[in-house]
């Protein structure tokens, strides 16, 4: 009697977990705790991030995200173009071998694109995505000593600099279908792009963490 009770479990769970999803909404949208990592530069930044989605067939979607970060790192003379390193290089027996300046840095990002669903399984819903977009980073530099503050003036007049650039990458990630009209993203976009051509002499390649719920409405979409 047991085992058959274990059977019929079994049964009934592989029948529910792999039953491919009855509801696909026309709408989805998605808020939540996002973070956004760029080591070459040690710069860790938290934020929120906002997606809206149609889904145009049962695993195509088409969307576009918004994000806002924050955070504070430190740019060292190497993270420097090789013009500005050499201008610096007479006041390295001062400043020291690889002097730094704190910062504070707020990033916006902005993506549209196509979105692809796999809806195989009734309780999770797995998605891939290009990572094509945006990115606006305002970085207001810290100089903690009076020598720093003297270079930093003289590379970035009033201590701040902005600038606006593309980026590419690729993204994917998973919805755990909680019930029919909600559920909780996990989604992960790695993208590269290249900020502060004046200042930085390489690209940087960061990741983007988020996390949330999502909300399902709209018309459900029948497979013709």
């Amino acid at each position: 009697m047991k085992r058959s009770l274990i059977a019929l479990a079994a049964l009934l769970f592989c029948s529910t977990a792999f039953a491919q999803q009855d509801y696909v909404p026309r709408y989805d949208a998605f808020v939540g705790y996002s973070y956004f990592s760029s080591p070459k530069l040690n710069l860790v930044e938290r934020g929120v991030n906002g997606e809206f989605g149609i889904n145009i067939t049962r695993w195509l979607a088409l969307g576009a995200d918004y994000s806002y970060f924050t955070g504070h790192s430190d740019i060292r003379a190497s993270d420097l173009t090789p013009n500005l390193q050499s201008l610096l290089a007479p006041l390295l027996p001062i400043l020291g071998p690889n002097p730094s300046v704190p910062f504070d840095s707020t990033t916006y990002t902005f993506t549209a694109g196509p979105q692809f669903n796999f809806r195989q399984l009734k309780w999770v819903t797995l998605f891939v995505r290009p990572a094509i977009g945006g990115i606006h980073e305002v970085a207001t530099l810290k100089p903690n000593t009076p020598l720093l503050t003297l270079v930093v003036r003289q590379i970035a007049p009033g201590g701040k600099q902005s600038d606006l650039q593309l980026f590419y990458g690729a993204g994917g990630g998973f919805d755990l279908n909680a019930s029919k009209h909600v559920g909780v993203r996990v989604g992960v976009d790695v993208v590269h792009t290249k900020l502060f051509n004046n200042l930085l002499e390489n690209g940087r390649t960061s990741v983007r963490v988020s996390v949330g719920p999502t909300f399902r409405f709209g018309k459900n979409i029948v497979e013709k």
